[in-house]
């Protein structure tokens, strides 16, 4: 990865460590599935109009928009709204790092080392540890529905990655603004049915007061920020490098996550808890970065598994 590209994702690890903050804000004044479907909405009007479709397979940006959209915020948001800690949150939504590296193998055909299972392990463990900790001091659930917004993350990077995959000379922030498009409806149905159908919008018109502006300002800071520029850079990596070499890179948002909701917030994690993050780094950072080796069709070279090809990697990322 270039020096440039490094700075790139340092850039969209502050970012999205401080996200967790602004989540947190607006999640005080909006309900989980009607301010996900707000914030992708915001983004999705627009880009109907003035953003050209990127030539992908529809399959693969439904897969980007329902696994990074859809999945990933449904599960996180509504966990941090039934008492997951918004520091704990940006640690533990670092599990799809071993779900991507998993999930790489499965539809990449990257093939897994021992050295990356041991690793997946040992992030398991420190999962264990930390939902062991939850167990004694809250409920269990808030840890198990974060686990499964880092899954449809992992899910996201994968469609995001087949999606450039296949379309050469793919626009990564087309692709992003494109992926908004997806989640919206189906999150707006999800609130109707479980939130009942005018208490986001009545929430979204008390808003409009002179107690209401920091539900907009975290709202501006997710679009602006959060998604447009974070996910545009962070979209623009995974479509030039591995899964392995860019997953590494979210493994550092709990270092803003953590210290920004101390700072602000003043939540203290436990050390059991702060153990437990060691554990989950280490095995992550082990299973996201040792090299893969792809494993090309047998009895035909596909366009996945042509672009996929160390050597093609590394001309693409040639200065």
């Amino acid at each position: 990865m270039t020096n440039r590209d490094r700075l790139l994702g340092l850039t969209v690890v502050v970012l999205w460590g401080l996200n967790f903050l602004a989540i947190h804000v607006g999640l005080e004044h909006f309900p989980p599935f009607f301010f996900a479907g707000l914030r992708f909405a915001v983004i999705a009007i627009p880009v109907l109009i003035f953003v050209p479709r990127p030539k992908v397979p529809w399959k693969w940006l439904l897969l980007y928009g329902v696994g990074f959209g859809i999945l990933q915020f449904a599960f996180l948001f509504t966990a941090m709204r039934t008492g997951m800690p918004t520091g704990l949150s940006s640690l533990v939504l670092q599990s799809s790092a071993p779900f991507t590296v998993l999930l790489g193998a499965i539809f990449l055909r990257e093939r897994l080392r021992g050295l990356q299972l041991a690793g997946i392990a040992v992030a398991m463990l420190g999962m264990g540890v930390i939902g062991w900790d939850r167990s004694q001091h809250a409920a269990l659930l808030p840890l198990l529905l974060t686990l499964a917004g880092g899954l449809g993350w992992a899910f996201g990077n994968i469609g995001s990655r087949l999606a450039a995959a296949e379309s050469e000379g793919v626009n990564p922030l087309h692709l992003t603004l494109w992926m908004a498009v997806v989640p919206p409806i189906p999150m707006f149905a999800l609130s109707a049915l479980t939130e009942g159908p005018t208490t986001g919008w009545n929430d979204l018109i008390g808003s409009f007061s002179a107690s209401g502006w920091p539900a907009f300002a975290a709202l501006a800071y997710i679009v602006l920020l959060g998604t447009i520029a974070g996910s545009g850079l962070w979209t623009f990596l995974m479509s030039r490098y591995p899964a392995s070499t860019v997953a590494p890179l979210s493994l550092t948002v709990p270092v803003v996550g953590i210290a920004a909701s101390w700072a602000f917030l003043r939540e203290t994690p436990s050390p059991t808890a702060l153990i437990g993050a060691v554990i989950v780094i280490a095995g992550a950072f082990t299973a996201t970065s040792a090299r893969r080796r792809i494993v090309p069709a047998p009895l035909a070279v596909t366009p996945i598994a042509r672009i996929s090809t160390p050597t093609d990697h590394l001309s693409a990322t040639a200065p």
